[in-house]
Formats: structure tokens, C-alpha cells, sequence
């Protein structure tokens, strides 16, 4: 083995997945991944997320569309100026408490204090109008 092929041996054992793959390949697997996985992803690498998790919505879009289906006026409102993935990251965790309050996770909640703070989330006045309906409908 010569110089060149030893610098070539150590380049490719550094390289990631992501630099070896297609794009088409790399793009199918993190599409495999949930929200939570895919966020820890683009953490975890500097070339992932640079390369295709950042930069490719079609990524973000399945799960923007999911949320979406507990908060579509803020979904529809986002996406006009911003990219799914930033829609996503702006509407996640409140389609996650909207859908526990809807699913009658809190119905029986006897004052404030027996509300878990980590689960919660500010929303504006019309989500809040939302899910009193729905509690009255109850």
C-alpha cells in the first residue's frame, strides 16, 4: 500500500454513511426515523444535517403533516412562511399537548398544581377556545 492509498484508506474510514451513500439512500433512511430520532440526528453530525437533514423538507413534510392533523390553523398559518422543518419545530410539542388535552388526558384534573409543567405549552387564545369546546362536549 503506497502513500496515496493509506491517505485514501484513512479518509474513507472517517467518512460517514451520509458521504459514502447516494443522497437518494441516505435520504430513505433518516425518512425511517421519528421526529425525536431525527432531531438527535441532526445533532449528532455536523455533515448530516449540513448535507440532508437540514436541507431536505421532504424529510420534516410526513411529519409536519401528522401534526398537523391536531393543529391545522397553526400548521396552515406556519407553512406560508416557513419550511416544514421549521413549521415542525415551531408546532411539535404543541400538537403533542393539544392532542393530550383533546384525548381527555386532563379531563379530570382537579386544580393547576396536578398539571404536569413539562408537558405543557403556551397556546394561543383560539387552540385554548378549541379544546374548551371540546371539554364541554365531554
Amino acid at each position: 500500500m503506497d502513500a496515496a492509498d493509506a491517505q485514501q484508506a484513512r479518509t474513507a474510514s472517517h467518512s460517514s454513511f451520509v458521504d459514502l451513500l447516494p443522497p437518494e439512500v441516505t435520504c430513505k433512511i433518516f425518512s425511517q426515523l421519528d421526529v425525536q430520532s431525527l432531531c438527535r440526528a441532526s445533532e449528532t453530525c455536523w455533515s448530516w444535517n449540513r448535507t440532508i437533514i437540514n436541507n431536505d423538507d421532504a424529510l420534516w413534510k410526513p411529519h409536519c403533516l401528522t401534526a398537523r392533523a391536531v393543529c391545522p390553523r397553526e400548521i396552515d398559518r406556519d407553512i406560508e412562511h416557513n419550511t416544514w422543518r421549521e413549521t415542525l419545530l415551531r408546532n411539535y410539542q404543541k400538537s403533542k399537548v393539544k392532542h393530550a388535552w383533546l384525548s381527555g388526558r386532563y379531563s379530570n384534573i382537579r386544580s393547576p398544581l396536578n398539571l404536569p409543567k413539562r408537558f405543557m405549552y403556551p397556546m394561543d387564545v383560539d387552540t385554548w377556545g378549541e379544546i374548551l369546546d371540546a371539554e364541554l362536549k365531554r
